[in-house]
């Protein structure tokens, strides 16, 4: 898939320069950049999401107790 991206003269240099300080293509900068914030974007949500949890059911488990259930002692 192609996607067209309209930046400003200095916002286009800067990229292109990042890019090649860190020798890498501005399509690998741009699709590495957009994945990293999706899964930023998501590990808050998921983060948040579990936090809700545990404030509803303040419950925690040592190691070994993990161990003994997952059956790993």
């Amino acid at each position: 898939m192609t996607i067209s991206l309209r930046l400003s003269d200095d916002d286009t240099m800067l990229i292109k320069k990042y890019a090649e300080i860190n020798k890498m293509s501005v399509s690998d900068l741009i699709r590495q950049s957009v994945m990293e914030r999706i899964e930023n974007e998501y590990d808050l949500e998921m983060f948040d999401k579990t936090m809700a949890e545990y404030k509803a059911n303040p419950v925690t488990y040592s190691l070994d107790e993990v161990e003994k259930e997952l059956g790993l002692q």
